[in-house]
């Protein structure tokens, strides 16, 4: 019974955040709509952050299994499509959520601090796309990277290399730092690209039944620049 009611807050939590935000997100008012007093809540969540942390997780979690069934489809050996997939897993997963997707990768929530429970689950859908690169740079099928200009790219200076040490160690000692910091403003890109179209800031700039090309575009552009693919010409 507690786990069922448990589940009915979040889900009531999550309507709460589709109609007001996470920063109108109400104990008392999620409390009052699956019929229980404001004070019973509390045997449940402790306090307002306790339901949104709890959303959070859940959150990432959904969009790391997306992720990951995703990436899972295409053969192995098929790393271009793995990247695809995995690209547009992501934005698929947004577009079916927006509200969840705002909840995590929308404006931070004034007083509220994510606590290190958050860190794992936040880092799914990263750590597929680490995979595919820990898998380019097994293979050795990385084609001569290009810069978006296409001419060759400056060489990393050591505070450049020290200050990604973080995400070096996630992707693995194995993958060149050249590389990790591409990853880093690859995805970047992605989520940048995904924010743009879920929050209304490609109006007037691409056509709406046009948005899946233009990113699945950027998705093999990107991919060329990570030697994922065909490289861009210069």
């Amino acid at each position: 019974m507690r786990a069922q009611m448990t589940a009915q807050i979040l889900d009531t939590a999550r309507e709460q955040l589709a109609e007001q935000g996470a920063g109108g997100l109400s104990l008392r008012a999620v409390a009052r709509e699956v019929g229980m007093a404001s004070s019973a809540i509390y045997r449940y969540f402790e306090s307002r952050d306790a339901l949104l942390t709890a959303l959070i997780i859940d959150a990432y979690n959904s969009l790391g299994e997306a992720v990951e069934s995703a990436e899972a489809v295409p053969p192995r050996d098929d790393l271009l499509g793995r990247w695809r997939a995995v690209a547009c897993g992501v934005r698929s997963w947004a577009l079916e959520n927006p509200h969840l997707y705002a909840l995590v990768y929308g404006s931070p929530v004034p007083g509220y601090a994510a606590p290190v429970d958050t860190v794992g689950p936040a880092s799914r859908a990263t750590a597929v796309m680490a995979v595919v690169l820990r898998d380019v740079v097994a293979r050795d099928e990385r084609p001569e990277m290009h810069t978006w200009a296409g001419s060759g790219a400056p060489a990393l200076t050591p505070s450049v290399e020290r200050g990604v040490s973080g995400l070096q160690d996630f992707l693995g000692e194995e993958v060149p730092s050249e590389l990790v910091v591409r990853a880093l403003m690859v995805w970047t890109g992605v989520f940048g690209a995904v924010s743009f179209e879920l929050f209304g800031q490609l109006h007037g700039t691409v056509d709406g039944e046009r948005r899946g090309e233009v990113f699945a575009a950027e998705v093999d552009r990107w991919a060329a620049w990570l030697g994922v693919g065909s490289p861009m010409k210069p």
